[in-house]
């Protein structure tokens, strides 16, 4: 019978596996990204015993004389970064940036328009009987904005008229979220903007996915091209710890300040902001570098997949802007499959529904794509000539149909020469390196 002690022991061990593991591993996942050594070591600080409820120097705690400066610096960074009039860093994630905003902008039983979970739409905007944070836990009502299949991106035209018809008909949108979990290219929020203010509705944009390349000024100014407020998370293309904010104009911050606390959070995971403020002193410094690459990567990757025989979407527009890319995988099996087939050579990469599996009977276990992130294999120094190898990785597996232990051991092989952090001011640990502090 095992003790209490062997418990434990089992868990640092696998744990240490893990690191292990994706030292060797291509993680190619679109929702993950690898900190920097400077972000891993602030948020092991003690900020993360502490409480600090409120915004900062006005906190119901005492203790905070340190953590109110590093918050409101983080703040400053993130202003300079996305040159926003007012910034929340308190949310502990992009969806609770997403209920926070909601929260501020929305009362339930309102009408939000977002694009549906099929076609590339987050979880935090889905209908109530879909269990998504916008009806089931806000009370919102659902309308989905009109996907082009072929373009991968709203229709404008198809928007519009919706808009006007749901205003006719007296359930007007209130609030109007652009951004997406599967999101190649940048949102036609100018295109759309006078017709959302012209029934009374906010216009939001969930930036989670494309935060570092909106920072590294590599995609799209949502600000600027007429949202009223945008939420996201920090460690997908930008390259901090697990957290969220949610950046507006002043004449909204009160209500997002209130909305955040005491409305979302109490304690806002202070050992986060710290390792935030570090991620945006990095992304200050190497932001466009490190955006520009990304994006080379994808196309040079989606480019790479599909003279190798791979049904890449979009191919008439370059295949993408951004840091995914999506794969129609049907003619070699369900994405299920293909994710538990890749996984086995070590490469990581997550099935995805198309916009069109439900309409053909595809589920979320087994669709009928996969979705392909770069964002931290160019964090780890990879560039254009990587791409290619990784496809044809993926192309040995797939089509090939070669041996998956050989395929592996070419993997492991490969890794070897990318483990250091690129894109930050220091790099004396490896990126997955298991540091033991007992």
């Amino acid at each position: 019978m095992a003790t209490p002690k062997d418990e434990y022991d089992h868990v640092f061990n696998l744990l240490q596996q893990h690191h292990e593991w994706f030292q060797k591993s291509i993680p190619l996942i679109a929702s993950e990204n690898i900190p920097s050594p400077a972000v891993r070591e602030a948020i092991v600080t003690d900020f993360g015993n502490r409480y600090a409820e409120g915004w900062p120097g006005e906190r119901v705690y005492a203790g905070c004389r340190f953590i109110d400066q590093v918050e409101f610096k983080c703040i400053e960074l993130m202003k300079k970064l996305f040159n926003a009039e007012f910034v929340d860093v308190r949310p502990i994630s992009g969806v609770v940036a997403n209920l926070a905003v909601y929260t501020a902008f929305t009362e339930p039983g309102d009408t939000l328009m977002a694009l549906s979970i099929p076609c590339g739409g987050h979880i935090t905007s889905g209908k109530k009987e879909l269990g998504g944070t916008a009806g089931a836990v806000k009370g919102l009502n659902v309308e989905y904005l009109p996907l082009d299949y072929k373009e991968l991106n709203i229709d404008v035209d198809k928007a519009k008229n919706k808009i006007q018809e749901l205003a006719v008909k007296g359930k007007p949108p209130k609030f109007v979220m652009f951004g997406a979990s599967v999101f190649p290219f940048p949102h036609p929020i100018k295109d759309l903007a006078d017709a959302i203010h012209s029934v009374n509705a906010t216009v939001g944009y969930d930036a989670a996915h494309v935060a570092g390349l909106i920072a590294g000024q590599q995609f799209q100014d949502p600000l600027r091209e007429g949202a009223d407020v945008v939420s996201l998370s920090t460690h997908k293309t930008f390259f901090g710890p697990q957290h969220g904010g949610i950046l507006s104009w002043e004449r909204n911050a009160e209500k997002i300040k209130k909305a955040t606390f005491p409305g979302m959070v109490s304690n806002h995971h202070l050992h986060e902001v710290a390792g935030l403020t570090i991620a945006c002193a990095e992304m200050l410094e190497f932001g466009r570098e490190y955006a520009s690459q990304i994006v080379k990567n994808a196309k040079a990757l989606a480019q790479a997949l599909y003279e190798k025989g791979f049904n890449v979407l979009a191919e008439h527009k370059g295949f993408t802007q951004s840091h995914v890319i999506l794969i129609d995988i049907t003619t070699y099996g369900d994405g299920g499959t293909v994710e538990e087939t890749l996984e086995k050579t070590n490469i990581i990469i997550n099935r995805n529904l198309l916009p069109w599996d439900i309409k053909e009977g595809r589920h979320f276990m087994h669709p009928g794509g996969i979705r392909i992130g770069v964002s931290e294999v160019t964090r780890l120094g990879m560039k254009e000539s990587e791409m290619s190898e990784i496809a044809d990785f993926i192309k040995r597996v797939m089509i090939n149909k070669e041996p998956l232990e050989q395929v592996k051991a070419d993997v492991e092989e490969f890794r070897n020469d990318y483990q250091k952090t690129h894109y930050c001011f220091e790099d004396a640990t490896d990126a997955y390196k298991y540091i033991k502090i007992r």
